[in-house]
C-alpha cells in the first residue's frame, strides 16, 4: 500500500508492502459528519480516554473510522479522505511494514483474528503507541473480503522507559542514517555516484521521505534531477531559474531551508508550483540549501505522503545531512571538471587521424581508465617514412595527470619527427631519450617503436623498457616476441645508455602486429604472464576483422574494469597478388665489438634479401654484405652503418651500402697462401654485378650492387667490378 499519491516507488524498485492502518467500523455517512464539539485538532487526551472503530474494504481499500479512531490517529475527519494509505500515512515506515507483515501471514494462514502494538506520529512529532485488534471477514470462497475492528490508545499501557527507549531509538536510527550516508558520500566520485547514494535503501529516504529531488546551479539556472516515479513530482531535466516563485529558487537564494508541513502550506507558499502539481496530491516536503565554501551550489528536496510534522531534532538532522551532500556534491562537480579538462587535453595530444598504409591493415583504439579522475601518458601513432616505409609507435609516459599527457604529446611529437628525418630506429629512440630528459621533468616514458618495410616484411624494432609485441600468424597462431631492449625514455639518458638494440623481424603477408601499453595485460593481484596469456587467447579466438578485434581487446578490458589507460595498435601485412612490391630502404647499425649487431644485421640482410626476391643470388648478396661488413669493423675504429636498397628501372638492381668513419679507401689486394685477410674485396668482386668506393663526409661507404630477377626472367652473371 503507498502512501497517498504523492509518494511512489522508483522504476524497477521493490512494491512496498501493503502497512495495516489502524481499523475502523463506522458508517459512511456518520463518518462524513463533524459534530460540533469535535475540536480544531486532534486532542491527545481524548485520544488517551477514547478507543474507536473501524471497518476496512480490502479490494477498494476504504477505511471508515469513527471520530474516536480518527482522534486515536490524529486525523481531522474534514482531511481524511476514506482511504486505508491515508490513515497509514500516520505510521512510522517501519511500524507500516511490520503490520502490513502481521495482517498479512493472518490472511494467508486463515485466521479470523490478528492483533499487534504499533506507533502513530502526532501533529507535535511525537510517538504514541496504539493497540489494534482486526476481524477478518472473508466470502464463501474462503478471500478474505473485509476486516473490521477496534483501534485504542496504548501509550500508558507500557512504561515510561519504554516509551522513552523508543523515541531515543528513533534518534539513533536517523543520526545512524546520517552517519551512513556521510560515509557512503565520501567515497563517491562523480555527481552520478552522489545521486546513488541518495537512492539507496539506506538514503535519505530512509528519514521518512518518499522520494526526492536535487537541484543543481548551472550558468545561473537550477537543473533538476529527480528520483521516484516516471512522471512525479519533478520532471526529469526541467530547469528552474532563480527568480521563479518555486522553492528550490526561494532555498537557493537566500541558503535557508524551507519546511511545508501540508498540502495547505504548500498550496499557500507557492501557489503557481501547487498549479502545476495539485494532481499529484502531494503532501509535505522540506527543501535544504547545498552550500559548499560560502557559496549556494543547488538544493535538495525531499517529499513526504500526508502531512508531516518536522521537529527540531529532525530539522537539526536534515540540515546536517545537506551540508554533508554539499560536499560531496562540490566534490564531484569539481572532480569531473577536472576529468575532462584532462581527457580533452589527452584527445588533443593523440593523433585525431591514422593515414592510409599500402599494403596494410591498421586499427589502433585508446581507452581511458575507468577509476580515478587523472588521465594517463598512453599514446599509439603511426608516421610515414622515406621510401615506402612505415613507423608504428606505442608509448606511456609515468603517472597519470594532466602533465603525463602534456609530456606524451611532446613526446608523440619527437619521435614523429626523428623517424620522418629518416633516422634509424635506434637514433631515434636515444634522441627521444635525450628530447626528454632535457624537458627538465621528472618523468620517464616507455616506448616501443617499429619501423615495417611492408613490401618485403622486414621489422625493425627498438624497445625502451616496454611491453614486448605480439605477432599473430596468418592461420591466427599468436604469440608474444620477447625483443631485447633498453632503458626507458629519460633514464637511458640520465645513465649514459643510449645503445639501443635493433631486433628485425618478418611479417609474413596475412600476419599481424600488436602494440599495447600495459592496461591490456595487467591486472592488479595477477601475475603479468597470465594477462600475456590470456591476452593471446583473445587474438587466436577472437575475429579477424582487425577492428572488431581492436573492439574485443577494449571491451574486455571494460568488463573487468580496468584501472589503466590503454593503448592498441594492429598493423596487419596485406597478402601480396601476384608480383611482389618492390621499393624502399632498410638500415642496420653494427657496433665495433658487439655480436648481437652483427648478428642482428646478417638477420636483416637473409630477410630483406628473399623477400625482396634475391632467389638464387641471396647467398651472394649475404656473403658479400658480410664481407663488407666485417671489413669496415676491422679496418676502422667506429660503427657500421648498412643499408640495403632495391634500385628500380630498366634493370633491377639490389644494392648494397655499408659506410663507415674512415677516409681512407679501401683496395683490392690479393691474399697468401696462408694469409687471413685479404680476400674480402675479391670475394665482393667475383660475387657482385658491380661495387666501388664513395666518399660520404669524414668517412666512405663501400657499395655493391647485384641484380635481380623477375618471376621468369634469367638473371645475368656477375659483371666487372665498378
Amino acid at each position: 500500500m503507498r502512501h497517498g499519491a504523492a509518494s511512489g516507488t522508483r522504476p524497477g524498485a521493490t512494491p512496498r508492502r501493503e502497512p495495516v492502518p489502524a481499523p475502523s467500523e463506522e458508517p459512511e455517512e456518520e463518518a462524513a459528519t463533524c459534530p460540533e464539539d469535535w475540536p480544531a485538532r486532534p486532542d491527545p487526551i481524548l485520544a488517551m480516554n477514547r478507543m474507536g472503530s473501524f471497518d476496512w474494504d480490502l479490494d477498494s481499500g476504504r477505511m471508515h473510522m469513527d471520530r474516536q479512531a480518527l482522534a486515536v490517529f490524529g486525523l481531522r475527519p474534514e482531511r481524511f479522505d476514506d482511504m486505508a494509505a491515508t490513515a497509514s500515512a500516520q505510521m512510522p515506515r517501519a511500524e507500516r511494514d511490520r503490520m502490513a507483515a502481521l495482517v498479512k501471514d493472518a490472511i494467508t494462514a486463515g485466521h479470523e483474528t490478528y492483533a499487534g502494538y504499533f506507533r502513530i506520529r502526532r501533529a507535535d512529532d511525537s510517538l504514541r503507541w496504539t493497540h489494534t485488534q482486526g476481524y477478518i471477514r472473508r466470502d464463501a470462497g474462503g478471500r478474505a473480503r473485509r476486516i473490521f475492528g477496534i483501534v485504542r490508545d496504548a501509550t500508558q499501557e507500557l512504561s515510561d522507559t519504554t516509551a522513552r527507549r523508543e523515541q531515543a531509538s528513533e534518534l539513533r536510527r536517523r543520526t545512524t542514517v546520517v552517519e551512513r550516508t556521510t560515509a557512503a558520500l565520501a567515497a563517491a566520485r562523480t555527481v552520478a555516484d552522489v545521486l546513488d547514494v541518495l537512492r539507496e535503501q539506506d538514503g535519505l529516504v530512509r528519514l521518512g521521505a518518499d522520494s526526492l529531488v536535487v537541484g543543481l546551479l548551472e550558468q545561473g539556472r537550477i537543473r533538476l534531477v529527480p528520483d521516484g516515479p516516471t512522471g512525479g513530482v519533478i520532471d526529469a531535466g526541467r530547469h528552474t531559474r532563480l527568480d521563479d516563485p518555486y522553492p528550490m529558487a526561494d532555498v537557493v537564494r537566500t541558503m535557508r531551508p524551507v519546511y511545508l508541513e501540508d498540502a495547505e502550506s504548500f498550496a499557500a507558499a507557492y501557489p503557481e508550483l501547487w498549479k502545476q502539481i495539485a494532481h499529484l496530491r502531494p503532501g509535505a516536503a522540506a527543501y535544504l540549501p547545498l552550500v559548499a565554501q560560502g557559496s549556494p551550489i543547488g538544493s535538495l528536496g525531499l517529499f513526504y505522503g500526508g502531512t508531516h510534522h518536522f521537529a527540531p531534532e529532525e530539522r537539526n538532522v536534515l540540515v546536517a545531512l545537506g551540508s554533508s551532500l554539499a560536499q560531496s556534491l562540490q566534490r564531484a562537480m569539481l572532480y569531473e571538471q577536472e576529468k575532462d579538462l584532462a581527457q580533452g587535453l589527452q584527445q588533443a595530444m593523440l593523433p585525431r587521424t591514422i593515414p592510409d598504409v599500402p599494403g596494410a591493415e591498421v586499427a589502433v583504439r585508446y581507452r581511458a581508465a575507468s577509476a580515478g579522475r587523472d588521465v594517463g601518458g598512453d599514446w599509439y601513432d603511426l608516421v610515414p617514412l622515406p621510401g615506402g616505409r612505415t613507423g608504428a609507435v606505442i608509448g606511456d609516459v609515468q603517472g597519470h595527470d594532466t602533465h603525463a599527457a602534456a609530456v606524451m604529446g611532446q613526446l608523440r611529437i619527437a619521435v614523429r619527427a626523428y623517424a620522418a628525418e629518416g633516422h634509424p630506429p635506434a637514433t631515434v629512440m636515444a634522441r627521444t631519450s635525450l628530447f626528454l630528459d632535457e624537458l627538465d621533468t621528472d618523468r620517464f616514458a616507455t616506448c616501443l617503436y617499429a619501423e615495417a618495410d611492408l613490401s618485403t616484411g622486414v621489422l625493425q624494432l627498438v624497445r625502451a623498457g616496454h611491453l614486448d609485441p605480439f605477432l599473430m600468424a596468418p592461420d591466427g597462431s599468436a604469440r608474444r616476441v620477447p625483443v631485447p631492449g633498453g632503458l626507458p625514455l629519460g633514464l637511458s639518458s640520465q645513465f649514459g645508455a643510449l645503445d639501443y638494440p635493433v631486433s628485425t623481424l618478418e611479417l609474413d603477408p596475412g600476419a599481424t602486429l600488436l602494440l599495447c601499453t600495459d592496461g591490456l595485460v595487467e591486472v592488479p593481484g595477477a601475475d603479468l604472464d597470465d594477462g600475456f596469456a590470456k591476452l593471446a587467447t583473445q587474438l587466436r579466438t577472437g575475429p579477424r576483422d582487425l577492428r572488431l578485434l581492436a573492439d574485443l581487446l577494449t571491451t574486455a578490458v571494460e568488463r573487468r574494469g580496468g584501472e589503466d589507460d590503454v593503448a592498441v595498435l594492429l598493423l596487419r601485412r596485406r597478402a601480396t597478388v601476384g608480383a611482389p612490391l618492390y621499393g624502399g630502404r632498410l638500415q642496420q647499425h653494427v657496433a665495433p665489438g658487439d655480436p648481437r649487431d652483427l648478428a642482428e644485421a646478417r638477420r636483416m640482410i637473409r630477410s630483406a634479401v628473399r623477400s625482396w626476391g634475391a632467389g638464387s643470388r641471396s647467398d651472394d648478396i649475404e656473403l658479400a654484405t658480410d664481407e663488407l661488413v666485417v671489413n669496415a669493423l676491422t679496418h676502422t675504429e667506429g660503427p657500421a652503418l648498412v643499408t640495403l636498397r632495391v634500385l628500380t628501372g630498366a634493370v633491377r638492381r639490389l644494392r648494397v651500402e655499408v659506410e663507415d668513419s674512415s677516409s681512407a679507401l679501401p683496395r683490392r689486394r690479393e691474399a697468401d697462401a696462408e694469409g687471413q685477410s685479404g680476400r674480402g674485396l675479391m670475394l665482393v668482386d667475383l660475387l657482385a654485378d658491380a661495387w666501388g668506393v664513395e666518399a660520404r663526409g669524414a668517412g666512405k661507404c663501400v657499395w655493391c650492387e647485384f641484380e635481380v630477377r623477375r618471376p621468369g626472367e634469367e638473371v645475368a652473371g656477375p659483371g666487372p667490378a665498378g
